[in-house]
């Protein structure tokens, strides 16, 4: 059962390319996902502390130029700069504190074609937790513990590029990821990654 179940994954696979250029002279004007690395300096604490993680996004468009977007990711690294004798040191590390975020809200943009900037306004949360699991198994007792973990409203006004090449894409937003703890909170927030229109 497991080799035919590993053989119809394969088959969807090698299929999805030829699906695609099928779709050829097609508007890919439904909906988009990706995939993204993203950058967050929280600067409460003295030095601010730099964060390096992964995250997934889906948005459904709700007209010519909006999209309606939901997007989570997980921060588990964190960035150790130092300044040395003869330059700078920069060093990432698995951190014990991992930031969870899932945010969800419009993105408009300026053009339909294949490259266009957008602005995008989410609400959301933050998870704090802290874990010396791994990745994956940290990301699972996050996601676990969001109603009983320190979790803070959030918002995230912010802007990007995005372009695409028929219905695969590269993306790159940055904003301010305003967490709520005893005021506003204002964070830089950074993401770059691959995206798929269809």
């Amino acid at each position: 059962m497991k080799r035919i179940l590993w053989f119809a994954a394969l088959a969807f696979c090698l299929s999805v390319p030829s699906l695609v250029l099928a779709q050829e002279g097609t508007e890919y004007n439904h909906a988009e996902v990706g995939a993204f690395v993203d950058y967050e300096n929280f600067a409460r604490t003295s030095p601010h502390i730099n964060f390096l993680g992964l995250g997934g996004r889906a948005a459904f468009n709700a007209g010519r130029y909006a999209q309606i977007e939901a997007e989570m990711n997980y921060d588990f690294k964190r960035n150790f700069t130092n300044e040395i004798s003869n330059g700078i040191s920069t060093t990432f590390v698995t951190t014990r504190l991992r930031p969870l975020h899932a945010m969800f809200g419009p993105k408009f943009n300026t053009t339909v074609g294949g490259a266009r900037a957008f602005f995008t306004f989410k609400v959301g949360f933050v998870n704090f937790s802290t874990t010396n699991q791994n990745a994956p198994a940290g990301f699972t007792t996050a996601v676990g513990g969001i109603t009983t973990g320190n979790t803070r409203p959030a918002i995230y006004p912010g802007v990007g590029l995005e372009g695409f090449w028929g219905p695969f894409g590269l993306r790159f937003d940055v904003g301010d990821d305003i967490y709520f703890d005893n005021g506003a909170r204002n964070n830089l927030k950074m993401s770059f990654g691959p995206a798929i229109r269809f």
